[in-house]
């Protein structure tokens, strides 16, 4: 029954509140243990601790900023594309570290900054934050440091000796918001793959053409199908990439909701243990089924998007 309702809990709080958006010498270490953090993922976190990749946490320089950031090399022969991870709106969780990972293991190295590094109490980031800090804190963020942030972390990457130059940007509710308007100031990017995020738009919904002509690698999008929230921007955004002969390629995944690239990671839901209680054991049978369903079309989606991005991502 927990499972059921940290799972139905999270998708809620990304839907209704999660994705507001604010339209060098480098070092390894490890983060800063969390004082109080925000709801651990244990699965993405025992996933992680079993994989045999090679994994590694670095500062980078943006300035006087240093952006700690997570990497995962993966295991082959050739020099390989680099792909950038930004993360939801609940900052650097396990289940992004995860993600991470799994991006190595499909062969790319992978690398995930926390773009709230140095922005928490005494000097931290995410884990220095309680859920509630983590989203203002992102809320708070300047958009010309989520730039630069993101910018040092390209430049890094693609210098590595392990890199072949090319990279991609790829993010994730708030942060696939950012990864389009990061597409619109990093000229150089070979595409951009959003999930479940708007492109640059004013208050009024009208999108930023001007920034998009910015634009110069194709631009791959992944929604939900129950997230109209999102899906209503897609209509203007489309024609504004296609008046500005831009590539852009959104696909609706039916069924799915906001967070599906994470809620269709997740275990599926237990089921929960009758209490004797006629009414309220009713009502917990209910919500299993409701959230059986969900993840269902979740993980469905899930599936079908890694398989589309891993395909571009071959082809790039």
């Amino acid at each position: 029954m927990k499972t059921t309702i940290n799972l139905l809990a999270a998708l809620l709080l990304c839907s209704v509140t999660a994705c507001a958006q604010h339209m060098g010498g480098n070092h390894h270490t490890a983060p800063t243990p969390a004082a109080e953090s925000i709801e651990t993922q244990d699965w993405a976190k025992a996933r992680l601790a079993k994989s045999s990749r090679h994994q590694e946490w670095v500062k980078v320089k943006n300035g006087t900023r240093e952006v700690n950031s997570f990497v995962v090399y993966p295991e082959v022969k050739t020099k390989a594309t680099a792909v950038v991870v930004i993360h939801e709106i609940f900052g650097m969780s396990d289940w992004v570290q995860s993600l991470t990972d799994q991006l190595a293991e499909a062969g790319y190295i992978a690398i995930a900054p926390d773009l709230l590094s140095g922005m928490g109490p005494n000097g931290g980031g995410t884990s220095s934050l309680d859920r509630n800090g983590v989203g203002q804190a992102i809320r708070d963020l300047p958009p010309d440091q989520i730039t630069a942030d993101l910018n040092a972390v390209t430049d890094y990457v693609s210098k590595l000796p392990a890199s072949n130059g090319k990279v991609v940007v790829t993010g994730y509710c708030w942060g696939g918001s950012q990864s389009f308007r990061f597409a619109t100031n990093r000229p150089s990017l070979k595409a951009a793959f959003v999930f479940y995020g708007s492109a640059p738009a004013a208050a009024d919904g009208t999108p930023d053409k001007a920034a998009l002509a910015k634009i110069n690698s194709p631009v791959y999008g992944f929604y939900a199908g129950n997230d109209e929230r999102i899906n209503a921007t897609l209509p203007k955004t489309s024609e504004a990439m296609t008046e500005l002969k831009k590539t852009f390629e959104p696909v609706t995944y039916a069924g799915a909701g906001h967070g599906f690239m994470r809620a269709g990671d997740a275990p599926e839901p237990t089921a929960p243990v009758a209490k004797g209680d006629k009414e309220a054991d009713d009502k917990a049978t209910t919500e299993y089924q409701k959230a059986v369903t969900a993840y269902g079309a979740n993980k469905k989606a899930r599936d079908e998007a890694w398989a589309r991005w891993k395909k571009i991502l071959a082809a790039i």
